[in-house]
């Protein structure tokens, strides 16, 4: 029996210990995921994958220390006070990228090549790219990647870098991050040894400098507001970030901007109203289909930029229908992630409707999850393999669900310190959010079934951490290689049950394997048994059916539950309540 939603589940077990994120004391501050020593890393002159991997983090920290000023400056294309914000959040998905390689090398005696590092930086940045300049910073990472596989030098990546990120714009405008990303190149071009990074990284960053200066007099809004290019701005932090990386010392900071503009005033600077939405979205599809869109798009709206290549692209535009520009999108291929935001100010709008007292925030890894939580009332964010969401995509989604309390599940222990941060950015905005640090989806169904809004705040918090906590959780995967675990060595095509986490059964039948992890989880008690199915999971000989007949036959005071979990989902999760 499939279930269309959770159901109340029983009261849960007192003892748990999973424990619900306190409310910070402290302002946010930037949390990249590897923060490197100097003494740490024996700095090439040349642009390794240790390298890539601090300049990820450099950039990070600097994004992070100088996002408000940066977004305070943001007049153009839209003065809409983000862009700091977006390309931090474009570097957080980038650098989260890069450490999933490192990752992956950690059981092993060897180190990611520098390709595939500076390659993994370019993808995360594609995936997470944010806004206008975001999008371009994408691209950028995207042209020194090809040059870096090829073997080139840093100035010839840097060259490659500013002409792609041109090209990927429809209609490049200068005194922009255009401007200051070409100037870079030039300028690492002329450095007198093209063979050393250090050389060139501080050749770019001077020129970017230089460049960045003389943008008021090259675009006139900006001139009008007296400032420099926020793009531009932000770009230069991660070229400065960029010489620490390869040379071990950073370069003195840009002081920050004499005059701030303030949302009217970058308005007023920005000249006539622009249109009423950005679109974003990721999009498979052909390079023939995404130049026929180019076309589309290009008539719908303004400032388009459309990176990346290999059939994934991100697409970026402003227009006034943005159901038309996602139209486009399906008629090209297959868009996801897609972001629709409205630029308060660029047209009357109907005043939004007053918040709803409580909400649910929960990160689902299948299409059939989603379904199953929204219908159960919950706002959901869809994590896909290998493309968990950033921060903001989790604050997106505080946002969407327009409430003034909101209970956040990352339903992952991967995404701990991201939930984390995107709950403090929702404090900031003045949302009460606690986050319950689920490690799992099923932990997650058990928190949203005993869900009641109408409970107070902390008492309701209690409940669902309860649940969570009193959730046992366990998934088959298959190995994709031979692998020592905790329960001896693996082959590859070997079906692995993990526990918690850790590798508990090894096996060679789906079925038995999973009977013989249900049979573990349940040796312990239990009273409900929730089972997850994706949409890979072989439904040969009612696979399913057989589990939820050893359930019952075997442990007659034990309930099942079974939901599909659809597309992007594990191959089968088991929760044990």
């Amino acid at each position: 029996m499939v279930a269309a939603a959770p159901s109340p589940l029983p009261a849960p077990r007192t003892g748990s210990t999973l424990r619900c994120d306190p409310p910070p004391t402290a302002p946010i501050r930037p949390n990249p995921p590897a923060r490197l020593l100097k003494e740490d890393h024996q700095v090439p002159q040349n642009l390794d994958a240790a390298a890539v991997r601090i300049w990820c983090a450099r950039a990070l920290d600097a994004l992070g220390r100088e996002r408000e000023e940066i977004d305070a400056i943001n007049v153009y294309p839209i003065a809409d006070g983000d862009t700091g914000t977006n390309l931090y959040l474009t570097v957080e998905s980038a650098a989260q990228a890069v450490e999933a390689v490192f990752a992956a090398h950690e059981t092993g005696s060897t180190r990611p090549a520098t390709a595939d590092a500076v390659r993994a930086m370019a993808h995360g940045a594609l995936i997470g790219a944010r806004g206008n300049s975001g999008t371009i910073l994408a691209q950028l990472l995207r042209g020194m990647a090809e040059r870096i596989g090829a073997g080139d030098h840093l100035a010839g990546a840097l060259r490659r870098a500013a002409a792609l990120a041109r090209e990927a714009v429809a209609h490049p405008v200068e005194g922009t991050i255009l401007t200051v990303a070409s100037a870079a190149a030039d300028a690492a071009g002329r450095a007198g040894d093209p063979g050393s990074g250090a050389a060139a990284a501080r050749a770019a960053y001077d020129g970017a400098r230089i460049a960045l200066d003389a943008t008021p007099g090259q675009l006139a809004v900006l001139g009008r507001a007296g400032v420099v290019d926020a793009g531009g701005r932000g770009l230069l932090a991660v070229l400065g970030a960029l010489v620490e990386a390869v040379s071990g010392e950073a370069p003195a900071r840009v002081p920050a901007p004499a005059v701030r503009v303030p949302g009217a005033v970058g308005r007023e600077c920005a000249g006539a109203e622009g249109p009423a939405f950005e679109v974003i979205y990721l999009l498979e599809a052909t390079d023939e289909a995404v130049a026929v869109l180019r076309s589309r798009l290009d008539a719908l709206g303004e400032s388009l930029v459309v990176v990346g290549g290999d059939g994934l692209w991100n697409v970026h535009v402003h227009a006034d229908d943005a159901g038309a520009a996602v139209e486009a999108g399906v008629e090209a291929g297959r868009p996801h992630r897609i972001r629709v935001t409205h630029f308060a100010g660029a047209h009357p709008a109907e005043p939004l409707p007053a918040p709803v007292q409580r909400a649910v925030v929960v990160v689902v890894p299948g299409e059939g999850l989603a379904e199953v939580c929204a219908e159960a009332g919950a706002t959901t964010v869809l994590a896909r393999p290998g493309e968990p969401p950033a921060s903001g995509e989790l604050v997106d989604a505080i946002r969407r669900a327009h409430a003034r309390e909101v209970v956040l599940l990352p339903n992952s222990a991967e995404l701990r310190h991201t939930a984390a941060a995107a709950a403090e950015q929702a404090r900031t905005e003045g949302m009460r959010v606690a986050l319950i640090p689920t490690r799992a989806a099923v932990q997650g169904i058990a928190a949203l079934a005993v869900h009641e809004p109408e409970r107070r705040f902390d008492e309701d918090v209690v409940a669902m951490t309860a649940a969570a906590g009193a959730t046992r959780y366990a998934e088959l995967v298959v190995a994709e290689r031979q692998s020592w675990t905790s329960a001896g060595v693996c082959q590859a095509g070997d079906v692995l049950g993990l526990m918690d986490g850790d590798v508990a059964v090894i096996g060679t039948d789906l079925a038995a394997t999973a009977t013989a992890v249900l049979d573990r989880m349940l040796a312990a008690g239990g009273e409900l048994v929730t089972l997850v199915l994706g949409d890979t999971l072989p439904d040969a000989a009612g696979f399913p059916a057989r589990l939820e007949h050893h359930v019952r036959d075997r442990y007659l005071a034990v309930d099942t539950l079974v939901y599909r979990g659809g597309r992007g989902a594990a191959l089968l999760l088991i929760g044990v309540e």
